[in-house]
């Protein structure tokens, strides 16, 4: 019997031979498959880059690449995806898909920490993704906010983190589930922006400054 999750999909556009290659393969060789946003958050990615046609996207957390492609797939021919990822181990898996892409030229993958290299970018950023360690949302978010334009959209994935955030005391090792709790949080009382949760995989967070 077809599932509501089958039907959607079946009724999107195709996530194209590229990346549903890159999902296959991540699940065969890599250790944490399930970090991959796959193929309707990558659609609905592509679709906000449409509407927003940002000329400069900032992705904190590239991993597999899957979902820097899926952005720059919706760019506009002069705009350019920054994706920062910090494990270098993953060079040898994500470079190549990078490469084959129609859309490589407008994709700039740096490997290192982002606390380093985001002052080195001479860049207004007007959307921002966010997809890294659960444990520095609440870092990323002050680190990138003061250099947005109006009107910038910063979105947080991973924002309902499986249902754990609503755990009112998180056991004192989970520093993911607590990072997570701590950025909801603290969105919520930013008076600076407009926001919402999207309940699509994993909760993706929305969120438009003023």
């Amino acid at each position: 019997m077809q599932t509501l999750d089958d039907y959607i999909l079946d009724h999107i556009d195709e996530e194209g031979d590229l990346l549903a290659s890159l999902y296959r393969e991540a699940h065969v060789k890599l250790t944490h498959p399930h970090m991959i946003s796959g193929h309707l958050q990558g659609r609905l990615l592509k679709m906000l880059c449409r509407i927003k046609r940002p000329k400069r996207v900032l992705e904190i957390g590239a991993y597999t690449g899957y979902t820097t492609l899926a952005l720059a797939e919706g760019l506009d021919a002069e705009a350019l995806v920054y994706a920062v990822e910090k494990n270098d181990e993953l060079r040898t898996f994500t470079r190549p898909y990078i490469d084959k892409s129609p859309y490589r030229d407008k994709i700039r993958l740096f490997w290192g920490e982002i606390e380093t290299l985001f002052p080195t970018f001479d860049e207004t950023f007007e959307l921002v993704y966010i997809d890294a360690d659960k444990r520095d949302y609440c870092a990323y978010y002050d680190l990138v906010f003061p250099y947005l334009p109006s009107g910038a959209l910063i979105l947080a994935d991973n924002t309902l983190w499986a249902g754990k955030i609503l755990d009112d005391f998180p056991v004192s090792s989970d520093k993911q589930t607590q990072g997570i709790k701590a950025f909801n949080e603290k969105i919520k009382r930013d008076d600076r922006i407009e926001k919402v949760i999207i309940p699509v995989r994993d909760g993706l967070t929305m969120i438009w400054k003023k």
